[in-house]
């Protein structure tokens, strides 16, 4: 695709919205093709795009994919295409569509209807019963006593914690 010699201003309105993270470049980058009308918008009516461009093209995976599937469901999107390293997360969510593409060049394939992105399928049950084997075990660490109870409290969702700002070591709570 060639990239238009003109000016391009992307619009990230509303102002209150948080607007930071490289999950905006897959769907900038389909607005700018669409506008330029290098490709043709092809069914993206309840269709959400998310996902990080490298400069060859490729989808890299983003954080937070799941809870986003989450809130385009309950918004009432029906598709969601994504990078497929995120596509086994985004599939336990059912009732929208996930749509994994490795390449910008794969999102332009099936915008066009060249080729068609295949939904991605994942086991719910499955997902969450696995049980991950670390090697590591907190029950290992010796000592450190102020800093296993600033992990705990942040562990537990208290993450305001008071900091020494000469040694910055989190105080004793």
């Amino acid at each position: 695709m060639e990239f238009p010699s003109r000016r391009i201003v992307v619009n990230l309105a509303p102002a209150d919205s948080r607007k930071e993270g490289p999950f905006f470049d897959l769907p900038i980058a389909v607005g700018i093709l669409i506008a330029t009308e290098a490709v043709y918008e092809r069914n993206i009516d309840k269709t959400v795009f998310i996902g990080e461009l490298s400069l060859d093209g490729k989808i890299n995976r983003v954080n937070g994919i799941l809870p986003m599937c989450i809130e385009a469901k309950r918004l009432g999107i029906k598709r969601a295409v994504i990078p497929e390293e995120n596509s086994r997360e985004a599939a336990v969510v059912s009732g929208i569509d996930i749509l994994p593409a490795k390449t910008l060049v794969d999102v332009i394939a099936h915008l066009n209807g060249v080729d068609n992105l295949k939904p991605a399928t994942a086991n719910a049950a499955e997902f969450f019963t696995k049980v991950k084997q670390h090697k590591f075990d907190f029950l290992d660490v010796r000592g450190q006593e102020n800093i296993k109870r600033a992990l705990e409290i942040s562990a537990a969702g208290r993450s305001q914690l008071p900091v020494n700002r000469k040694s910055g070591l989190t105080a004793k709570l």
